[in-house]
């Protein structure tokens, strides 16, 4: 349009100087100039609001598809006073375990896993598939973490709390999850048809190889904490439902969140015997400035029908051990994070988490474990120092329900996330 109408002024002013025997060359001259100025200027913004154009569809199919990987290699150095061997040699370093991390989407359609191998065993720590419903609606399917108590952990330290060993604490089954995130509040509910292994029946080499600690088995009266459950006992758990509810609440510089969960289910039992359990617990989590502070208390019961049970087989991190058929936790963290500029170092978090397991059948002894340390951040290098000081506790020299000595360890866990 612009190219005619300069032309049509070109063709009325040669005519014009025809018909006065005019020259104007100069002005012709000028017009084509200018014609092909605009027609240049026409040009470039057409090739800018394509490539505008090609740089927000690029960015749209990055924003509808991604996939990403990452992992760590982790090694350990412990020194335990309650192992004689360990103790003369000064204690031991160790490989601890190497990890593959896998995750993405594709529009709405999210995914993640991540499988572990150790020197003793491989296992699958997650592995599932979600999708967004909108910006606080989330689903997913698969193995996923047991929404129950503090989330993600209810502790600082490499060793968890005592709520670990008793599957309580950073669980993992297969089954399905819905999640409502608000400004201020979270709800989840989550149906497991079985652990990750597949229950029961699941087709797996050793029902010891797994990441966090399930049922496997009811313990007999006689048998020791470690055997394997005898025939006919072994179990598995199957149908359980969890519910979570947690607020936060702004009072000036404070955040706190108050939540409460509660988990009920079902036992498979190999001789055809029905068992149900059931958790509850209350938490709350306060962050201020530096410091976070984290509180909970649960109570959880086995029943079996016909048969007064006292201890449950479980198993984790390729052996058995039991637990109490039903006891009361208490949970007391309190952390400190310090940014430093120290060489790498940009992080310091010094932390005490204690953890109390009590109201145990059969007079069983309390377990208590607390555990006083440092992480250190260093770009992708993370280190936890824990001296540990324990008493019937799992990986400190004890059993949920046995009654031994009070015991200490020293531990180093050198990890380099990628």
């Amino acid at each position: 349009m612009i190219r005619q109408t300069l032309a049509a002024s070109c063709i009325t002013l040669a005519l014009s100087a025809n018909a006065n025997a005019t020259p104007i060359d100069e002005e012709l001259a000028a017009l084509k100039a200018r014609i092909e100025q605009l027609e240049s200027q026409q040009q470039q913004a057409k090739e800018k609001e394509e490539q505008t154009q090609q740089a927000a569809t690029e960015e749209q199919k990055s924003a509808e598809s991604s996939l990403k990987f990452g992992g760590a290699v982790r090694v350990n150095y412990s020194y335990e006073d309650f192992d004689d061997d360990n103790a003369d040699r000064g204690g031991d370093f160790d490989f601890d375990l190497f990890r593959i991390d896998v995750s993405g989407n594709y529009q709405d359609l999210i995914f993640s896993a991540q499988y572990r191998w150790f020197e003793y065993m491989n296992v699958i720590q997650h592995a599932w598939i979600g999708y967004n419903f909108d910006e606080q609606q989330q689903a997913k399917i698969g193995v996923t973490q047991v929404p129950f108590g503090i989330l993600t952990y209810a502790s600082n330290n490499y060793f968890f709390s005592s709520n670990f060993y008793l599957g309580l604490e950073d669980d993992h089954d297969m089954g399905l999850n819905y999640t409502y995130k608000g400004d201020n509040n979270q709800l989840d509910f989550a149906f497991y048809k079985n652990d990750e292994q597949g229950g029961l029946d699941g087709f797996v080499s050793d029902r010891t190889d797994r990441y966090a600690y399930d049922v496997v088995g009811i313990r007999l009266d006689g048998e020791d904490a470690y055997d394997a459950p005898s025939a006919g006992y072994a179990a598995g758990e199957v149908n359980t439902f969890n519910a979570r509810y947690a607020h936060n609440f702004v009072f000036n510089d404070i955040n706190l969140e108050l939540g409460a969960s509660i988990q009920a289910g079902q036992l498979e039992i190999e001789n055809g015997t029905d068992g149900d359990n059931v958790a509850a617990a209350v938490h709350g989590v306060v962050n201020y400035d530096r410091w976070n502070v984290k509180l909970q208390m649960t109570d959880y019961k086995y029943d079996v029908d016909g048969m007064d049970v006292d201890r449950i087989v479980v198993a984790a991190y390729h052996f058995y051990d039991s637990i109490p058929a039903e006891a009361t936790t208490y949970i007391a963290n309190v952390a400190y994070s310090l940014p430093v500029d120290i060489g790498p170092i940009s992080s310091l978090t010094f932390y005490n988490d204690y953890s109390l397991v009590t109201d145990k059948p059969a007079a069983m002894e309390d377990t208590f474990m607390n555990v006083t340390g440092m992480a250190v951040s260093a770009g992708g290098l993370y280190t936890y120092f824990d001296f540990v000081v324990a008493e019937n506790q799992p990986f400190i020299g004890g059993t949920m329900v046995g009654d031994g000595d009070t015991n200490k360890r020293f531990n180093i866990n050198f990890g380099y996330y990628f």
